[in-house]
């Protein structure tokens, strides 16, 4: 089975009263909207190799593991906040279980879309 469609049945089991709608499968992603009116799209190339992408409202947020910015102290994951600031990423680590960084993220995203970043949306 591939982790796409793992990852799918365990956030469609974790989180079924958050989701606006079933968790839609791609060929290479998820997508999952939440009830708050989250909409995030999930690639994972590998457990440690991954880009968690988020929309709320106009604003875009991101966290991934593209090793480019060695000055912050989780690379090689850094987050793409939606004020355009790459910072250390406050949520996965790519030596965590996809899922459980999927469920710390998601878990973050109810609480607050944003993470933290106020005045953007």
């Amino acid at each position: 089975m591939s982790l796409h469609l793992e990852l799918g049945a365990v956030i469609e089991a974790s989180f079924a009263d958050d989701l606006a709608s079933p968790v839609e499968q791609k060929q290479d992603a998820l997508i999952i909207r939440l009830k708050n009116g989250v909409t995030l799209d999930v690639r994972y190339a590998a457990a440690d190799a991954y880009s968690l992408r988020w929309a709320y409202g106009d604003a875009e947020s991101g966290i991934d593991t593209a090793p480019l910015h060695r000055g912050l102290a989780t690379f090689p994951n850094h987050f793409h906040d939606a004020g355009g600031r790459i910072v250390a990423d406050p949520i996965t680590r790519p030596d965590a279980l996809p899922e459980d960084n999927l469920h710390r993220l998601i878990r973050a995203l109810l609480d607050d879309p944003m993470l933290g970043i106020k005045g953007i949306a």
